[in-house]
């Protein structure tokens, strides 16, 4: 073989393999060519790794795993199956069960034997699965990349493997022409170097040595008397006690293998550990480093017999939905429960405690009726509101697990979202089931309001309908443990990540929030911001959603919040900051009579975002008599500290040590821990916690609230929770000698120059400061280490231009900063700062950062 990128020429080795394949006559030899790192390695050897390629690639799709594993003590062997790669072309058709017995003659030959690891892509998935089945005796773990071992009947096969069988198509675009080998090695997300591609076309020459790809294709069982679907079959079925830790490494932007597939393997696998590399696609070993997790998941899962989730403290449970419960039959039955408002400032509908819990009851068993069940899993594209609150307690009544993921993630953000929770059903208004039409949503369809369309948009059940039965649920209620719910992230660091919560998590925030609040049964509350309108009716207090687009916070103007308020006689008001500005912005527009409900206010908060002190000051005259309070909290983590505005004046007032840079969110909430874990010079987090005052570091909660995983997203999961007992957040910050923790930015926002770690927000808060400025950030520019500090400013007078700063407005800026030691390289102006959709408040620092580097070299876009 010639010399390749990526592969040590001492790994090639062929090998002469007496064959027991049913499709070769007996006393057959085939030469096996493979991969192997074993020379490489220089001390113990901790195990092996057999790796099995799909089609239509060959061993060079596992050289990471090669050189990878050297380093870590396990021997890596990657086999060409026959007539694939540099194996022999034997010129007889291989079905499933013959590959599964060949790759077993191989194994024989080589001489292997425990500890084994099976590691398979695409049909050397299926091989592999086959394989490991077959030899449980040696087989010590299971690793998969984008495969699937099971098609619905009820469902087509993938459009390109349809397109590949089709008759006119098949042989030209498999074998004749290099058509399917070019079309899958275009699936690389990025784009695979020409050298790379130049690599895997290299066994695939002629048309002759194309044959096996053909023959890959043509043994995709397409019906129940394809000859190789009994065997896939026998192998989908027999893995389900399969009793080895398995790992699912998954590329959901896969044409081929969808989440769908991933799903199926999840529910055969139950014990397997998921990552999904979201953006990935089909050759997931190309687009993303496999290798360094699956060493880390095989030193995690073969030394330790736990599922390495941090300890956590316990929490007391009761059911989210025992409040409504209560209510229900006592003296508060008839009492207003949750309210929505309508745009003439009246209320548009409502509901007593009664009325609550016979609603959800009977949605409930509507929901059993037509499948619903414990596990099922159930996203909900419903504005919040009446209809959306007693779905989501009809759902937990029985045990299903709600899937939240709104329309502040953006669309693509909401379909990623979606698409990779997989649901069983799909509950939304007209518009999300267009949506789910269009962008190919998974789950049954049930259909909430007026669906004119719903035959056409795939509706098999109308929400009134499972209402209508007279039934109440008396199913078991749900153990505290399992999962209740997947909730999605913000996406403003990234991706939107799902967070997984058991009914015990749940409980526990409602507890921590009533507890920090003093939020006590028969408490009203104007709920402005969308999680909290779900968490009213659990807390026992009457709940109403203002005429808003609660996607879209700034759409929630002062009238519509008093109108609310004197609608339930409000004593506390949830928003999130972007809102509050609007309702200040908008504050001449209370209708008259209206401010007296506002003044009844005890309590706002404000959640999303720490809230400037100044727009806490400005608020208090518009509820003078309510505490300002404004948590810190996170979604997997809400909330974990908690501060009024008096104790943020007195923060600032403080001369304690490690007071000020950054944002003063106070002390940690009832049941709630707080530590630090230090950065060192490159700005990276240590691991350690400690609660030492003035030290900078990346901020470690433990609480009973804190979130049970995220959903399949293996690898972050143990980024967070690598500091046993503590999730890491990815904020920095620090703690005051009176135990206040302020918030310094995120861990992926630190800048380090040659001067040292510089964290943003500090800086941030004194350019802000000045008149002529109105939002400002703070970003690295350059290589870690000598990164230039550069101050991105949208001026008070601001236009619609970008680009560097006027040299007066240069020199404030710089002023402003240089008494904190920071030397700024460049002041950049720009419009607008770039935020997440969903709180309009969270500043993406990154692509600020990509923005002004473009832009100091001259180059680039407008804006970021």
């Amino acid at each position: 073989m010639v010399e390749l990128p990526g592969v040590d020429p001492s790994w090639s080795a062929y090998l002469d393999v007496p064959s027991t394949a049913d499709v070769d006559p007996a006393g057959t030899i085939n030469r096996w060519h493979y991969l192997d790192n074993l020379a490489s390695i220089t001390g113990d050897l901790r195990g092996t790794l057999l790796c099995v390629h799909g089609n239509p690639t060959w061993s060079y799709l596992w050289r990471s795993l090669l050189a990878a594993g050297a380093q870590h003590g396990w021997r890596v062997i990657a086999v060409d199956q026959l007539e694939m790669g540099y194996s022999e072309r034997t010129g007889r058709k291989r079905r499933l069960a013959d590959r599964v017995r060949d790759l077993e003659d191989f194994v024989s030959a080589v001489g292997l034997s425990g500890p084994l690891v099976t590691v398979g892509h695409d049909w050397g998935g299926v091989v592999s699965l086959g394989f490991a089945d077959r030899n449980r005796a040696n087989l010590t773990a299971v690793v998969l990349t984008n495969t699937a071992i099971h098609q619905d009947p009820g469902s087509p096969i993938p459009a390109p493997l349809r397109l590949a069988l089709s008759g006119a198509v098949h042989r030209v675009g498999t074998s004749t022409t290099t058509a399917f080998l070019d079309t899958t090695l275009a699936l690389a997300r990025p784009r695979l170097t020409r050298e790379v591609r130049a690599a895997y076309r290299l066994p695939y020459r002629t048309a002759a040595r194309r044959r096996g790809i053909e023959q890959f294709v043509a043994d995709i069982p397409v019906g129940p008397g394809h000859p190789s679907q009994a065997e896939l079959n026998r192998i989908a079925d027999s893995i389900r006690t399969l009793d080895v830790p398995v790992f699912l490494l998954w590329g959901p932007a896969d044409p081929i293998f969808s989440d769908t597939y991933l799903d199926d393997l999840a529910e055969r696998l139950p014990q397997a550990d998921i990552h999904r590399f979201e953006g990935a696609s089909h050759l997931v070993a190309e687009d993303r480093d496999i290798a360094s997790p699956i060493f880390d998941w095989l030193d995690h899962r073969t030394e330790n017999d736990d599922d390495g989730r941090p300890a956590r403290p316990s929490a007391a449970f009761t059911p989210l939905w025992q409040q409504i419960h209560e209510r229900s039959s006592g003296p508060a039955a008839d009492m207003l429960a949750v309210a929505d408002m309508g745009s003439d400032g009246a209320v548009a509908d409502s509901l007593s405690w009664k009325e609550l819990e016979d609603r959800v009851s009977r949605l409930a068993a509507g929901l059993s009726r037509i499948g619903v069940r414990a596990g099922s899993r159930v996203s909900l594209m419903v504005p919040p509101g009446i209809e959306l609150t007693t779905l989501i307690y009809a759902c937990l009544r029985l045990g299903a697990v709600i899937v939240v993921a709104d329309a502040g993630l953006g669309v693509k953000g909401l379909s990623r979202a979606v698409r990779g929770t997989v649901p069983d059903f799909l509950i939304g208004i007209e518009r999300a089931l267009v949506a789910g039409r269009l962008f190919g949503w998974p789950g049954t369809r049930i259909s909430v309001g007026a669906a004119p369309r719903a035959r056409l948009l795939g509706v098999r059940h109308r929400l009134e309908d499972l209402l209508a039965g007279h039934s109440s649920y008396a199913g078991e209620d749900p153990a505290p443990d399992t999962d209740a719910a997947i909730l999605f992230t913000s996406g403003s660091t990234g991706p939107a990540k799902g967070v997984v919560y058991t009914h015990r998590q749940l409980s526990a925030m409602r507890d921590t929030l009533s507890a920090t609040l003093n939020l006590a049964p028969g408490s009203a509350l104007v709920a402005g911001f969308a999680p909290f309108a779900l968490l009213g009716p659990a807390l026992g207090a009457a709940s109403v959603t203002p005429d808003m687009d609660v996607t879209a916070p700034r759409t929630l103007t002062a009238r519509a919040l008093a109108d609310a308020a004197a609608a339930i006689d409000a004593t506390t008001v949830f928003a999130s900051p972007a809102a509050l500005r609007n309702v200040l912005a908008t504050a001449s527009g209370i209708a008259p009579g209206r401010k007296d409900a506002l003044q009844r206010v005890s309590v706002l908060l404000s959640a999303g975002a720490p809230i400037p002190v100044n727009l806490l000051e400005q608020l208090q005259p518009l509820v003078p008599g309510a505490a300002l309070h404004t948590p810190y909290g996170m979604t997997e983590a809400l909330p974990v500290t908690d501060i009024q505005l008096e104790d943020i004046r007195e923060a600032l007032d403080s001369s304690v040590t490690g007071a000020g840079n950054g944002v003063c969110v106070g002390r940690a909430v009832p049941g709630a821990e707080i530590s630090i874990s230090a950065l060192d010079p490159k700005g990276t987090a240590t691991g350690v916690p400690a609660a030492l005052p003035g030290v900078t570091g990346e901020i470690l909660v433990r609480a009973p609230h804190v979130k049970d995983r995220y959903h399949r997203l293996w690898i972050t999961e143990r980024a967070s929770s690598r500091t046993a007992g503590w999730h890491r957040t990815g904020d920095v910050g620090h703690l005051d000698a009176d135990g206040r923790l302020w918030v310094e930015g995120r861990l992926a926002h630190v800048i380090t120059s040659a001067d040292g770690v510089l964290t943003p927000v500090g800086p941030e808060q004194s350019i802000e400061q000045l008149k002529e400025v109105r939002q400002a950030a703070v970003v690295g520019v350059g290589p870690t280490g000598t990164q230039a500090v550069v101050a991105a400013v949208v001026p008070v007078d601001a236009a619609d231009q970008a680009g560097l700063a006027s040299g007066p407005l240069s020199a404030m800026v710089r002023d402003v900063v240089r008494p904190g030691g920071v030397r700024l390289a460049a002041v950049l102006t720009l419009s607008a700062l770039p935020t997440d959709i969903r709180h309009n408040a969270k500043i993406d620092r990154t692509a600020v950062a990509a923005w002004a580097g473009d832009a100091l070299q001259g180059r680039g876009r407008k804006r970021p």
